[in-house]
């Protein structure tokens, strides 16, 4: 199969509307070609007139490590052109950096996750373009997620940096075709071209959405390493709006759960008592961990490691969102006062919980909480968001 750098670079008339255009390219460390090269330096041995490029959060070459921690602009030093950085002062392009090109090329690798940044900047590039008559390819890439559909649906009034839209917390589409839907659900006015993958099959085994055996993984931020973590991360992911270690400062971040003060034993049975089918499709293992930074950091921590990989795993059952929901439930269960929710200016957002941001409303915090709950309850207010969102997304799927 080829990714859309790679038909991009093998087809001279795909590039053929390039000739004569100032292109500039969003990108990271991920976007990478079939034998591994940078998509910057490809686009440039194939004679495209790269006359700048972006990175999202996590910076172009992705060697920031944490959340909340920003990128400059540079100059590149080996092609001589301005690195703008869309996590620094800005998150939105600005009018100087818009001017700086005609087309821009989008290659970034996503997880397939609401809170997964790429998604806004992908956004804010769509509407800047609209504003400023630029045009905008995305070279699509796969979800490795996968199709599956899982999560509340965003809110109205609880827009953020992650959380670009009205879309569950596992949405199933490539960026290429979350593209088409900013442009629909916003009424943007743009030049959009999707340079689509060749033989690409999101329902294939092994790798349900990654093609395993045939592209290696590069992390496209510093904390996803493996395609595990992917698989888990639209459940993990909430645990940063905690005081539980998401495993940030261990080897296996956004895989692994757990603090100094739970009995990871204790909550995994209270697990299986609560909810058992929420646990089908994965594995959950006690494990101990000592974070090298972050979280509990020097600390010894009991906590659960959630195996997705072969031949554990089964994709169409695997459901991470409910998994991560029933470890705080559980946690709440046997701890009554256990201080479970952080509270800071998460992704800069004031005077609201992060795991409220995170969930794009109240309500996941607000079913924990609550005494009297029961599993029904959260799949009574989410199993209407999630068919919502299959009708609305599948029509605008490319494969």
């Amino acid at each position: 199969m080829k990714f859309g750098i790679d038909r991009l670079l093998a087809d001279p008339t795909l590039r053929a509307p390039l000739e004569g255009r100032r292109v500039a390219l969003l990108a990271h460390p991920a976007s990478l070609t079939n034998n591994l090269t940078h998509t910057l330096d490809a686009l440039v041995g194939a004679g495209v007139n790269v006359s700048a490029a972006f990175g999202p959060q996590h910076g172009l070459r992705g060697d920031k490590q944490d959340n909340m921690v920003e990128s400059p602009d540079f100059n590149d030093p080996i092609h001589g052109i301005p690195v703008f950085s869309l996590y620094g002062e800005v998150r939105r392009p600005t009018e100087q950096m818009m001017a700086s090109f005609d087309t821009v090329l989008i290659d970034l690798q996503d997880l397939g996750c609401r809170i997964y940044t790429f998604i806004t900047t992908l956004r804010y590039m769509l509407e800047a373009a609209a504003a400023h008559g630029k045009s905008v390819w995305v070279l699509d890439r796969p979800n490795p997620a996968g199709r599956p559909v899982e999560g509340l649906t965003l809110r109205q009034g609880w827009e953020s940096f992650v959380g670009a839209g009205a879309m569950p917390m596992r949405h199933g589409m490539t960026l290429g075709e979350l593209g088409h839907w900013f442009i629909d659900t916003l009424g943007l006015d743009v030049d959009y071209q999707l340079i689509a993958m060749e033989d690409y099959d999101p329902g294939a085994a092994p790798g349900f959405g990654w093609p395993l055996g045939d592209r290696v993984w590069v992390n496209p931020s510093p904390n996803a390493p493996n395609l595990w973590m992917a698989r888990a991360y639209a459940g993990t992911v909430m645990l940063e709006g905690t005081t539980l270690s998401e495993g940030r400062g261990t080897t296996r971040p956004l895989e692994i759960f757990g603090a100094p003060d739970i009995d990871a034993r204790a909550v995994l049975a209270e697990m299986e008592s609560f909810a058992l089918p929420w646990l089908g499709g994965c594995v959950l293992r006690e494990c101990w961990f000592e974070p090298t930074f972050h979280k509990h950091v020097g600390q010894l921590c009991h906590g659960l490691q959630i195996h997705a990989e072969a031949p554990l795993y089964k994709h169409e059952v695997f459901r991470p969102w409910r998994v991560q929901a029933l470890a705080f439930k559980a946690i709440r269960r046997l701890y009554p006062d256990y201080e479970l929710w952080r509270d800071f200016p998460y992704e800069y957002e004031l005077g609201k919980l992060p795991i409220d941001v995170i969930n794009g409303s109240p309500l996941l915090r607000e079913w924990v909480d609550d005494v009297a709950s029961t599993a029904s309850d959260l799949d009574a207010l989410t199993l209407p968001d999630e068919t919502a969102w299959k009708e609305e997304s599948i029509p605008l799927f490319k494969y």
